[in-house]
């Protein structure tokens, strides 16, 4: 089954822009699939892009004299996949692209492919400064695969799991992927942590799911220090796997939560930590409403225009929204995200009117929207992520 992936134009745009793009996000998303669609790769023998996949050694060996093949390819989009193993390649593909700049050639030469942000970033920040765009691909949201809403939140957007025949089959794709980041990707990326450790923390987190973090309840679960909570999650941040969503800073007279909030991105990655592996499960335990909180934040973040800042409001008396959105163009949308009814309490009521925002909007897990009164818009979040589309 294919499923067109809305990023494609936005990476499109940036190969019109930039020499090099970098394409991130983690494994298993669609990444190389992306890729060889923006490259055409295979089309034609002596048309299309060149797709390199730095784990294959037949491809690595290709690379003996990457100036030379690099040259011999010019005019062509070249993919580098997982190219952070190989990092010596940053300092000669600047050489390259300065060199094609000099003779006029612009944009659209490379197609870096990365599954950790801060890795990848940090090599190509050094070498390629000012001439990389970097563009983030997360799993598939509701614009792209708009079935029931419930199906997507249970499995999450990992195109296997999603589209995997039975949730049966589903659970197992997702246990076998936390197994395999545990035993072979984390350790790339990372000093070495147990992992056992490791699979605790996550976990952990996905009981935690949509709660602020406190390093030091977490530590003292893990026989470990606060820093060592923060380089462990510092870690899943990098792998793309974990959000930190920072608290809002507003300018009123109260006491605000200070730590961010901590999400696993993916819902269907949260079930099976905490081993639900259909919608009966998920409904049954306390994390369902968080969940589905986390659910809708990334669909949201997914769809919002670029360079849109995201946060949370929260005071010491517990008046909150569950997210803050400054847009480019200056607005402010705040966003409260329920499973059922769109309900409004006082709280909720306060926490609006210190924000001021120009749009203020209660997602509920019904469909259809209405007013609620008093400036309130209630919607379901298929509603919610076309307003934001149209914004794109």
């Amino acid at each position: 089954m294919s499923v067109s992936r809305h990023l494609e134009s936005r990476v499109r745009d940036y190969l019109r822009i930039f020499p090099a793009v970098a394409l991130i996000g983690p494994r298993q998303v669609g990444k190389t699939t992306l890729a060889r669609s923006v490259a055409q790769v295979g089309e034609s023998e002596d048309a299309g892009g060149i797709y390199l996949d730095l784990e294959n050694p037949a491809d690595l060996e290709k690379l003996d004299d990457p100036g030379g093949y690099l040259s011999r390819h010019r005019g062509r989009l070249v993919v580098l996949d997982e190219i952070h193993r190989k990092p010596a390649l940053f300092e000669i593909l600047r050489g390259v692209i300065d060199e094609r700049v000099r003779r006029g050639e612009q944009s659209g030469q490379f197609l870096l492919l990365g599954s950790a942000s801060i890795d990848l970033l940090r090599q190509a920040g050094e070498s390629l400064a000012g001439r990389l765009g970097t563009v983030e691909l997360g799993p598939f949201d509701l614009t792209e695969f708009p079935n029931p809403p419930s199906r997507v939140w249970v499995r999450g957007g990992f195109p296997r799991s999603l589209l995997a025949a039975s949730d049966r089959d589903s659970a197992i794709w997702r246990a076998n992927f936390i197994d395999t980041y545990l035993q072979r990707e984390i350790p790339q990326f990372g000093p070495r942590i147990p992992r056992e450790t490791l699979r605790r923390f996550w976990t952990m987190l996905a009981h935690d799911q949509g709660t602020p973090c406190n390093t030091a309840r977490l530590g003292r679960s893990l026989a470990v220090d606060a820093k060592t909570v923060a380089r462990y999650l510092d870690l899943l941040v990098d792998l793309l796997l974990v959000r930190r969503l920072p608290p809002f800073h507003a300018n009123v007279a109260k006491r605000l939560v200070k730590s961010p909030k901590i999400y696993v991105r993916d819902s269907g990655l949260v079930h099976t930590l905490l081993r639900l592996d259909d919608e009966e499960a998920v409904l049954g335990h306390p994390v369902a409403g968080f969940s589905w909180e986390g659910f809708v934040i990334e669909n949201v973040l997914h769809c919002v225009p670029e360079r849109t800042e995201a946060s949370f409001y929260g005071t010491a008396t517990k008046v909150e929204v569950d997210l803050v959105l400054e847009m480019p163009n200056g607005q402010r949308w705040a966003i409260e995200i329920k499973r059922g009814l769109a309900t409004m309490d006082r709280a909720l009521r306060i926490a609006f009117d210190d924000i001021q925002p120009d749009r203020a909007i209660v997602v509920h897990g019904r469909e259809g929207r209405f007013p609620k009164g008093g400036g309130v818009e209630a919607m379901d979040v298929n509603a919610l992520l076309a307003d934001l589309r149209a914004l794109a």
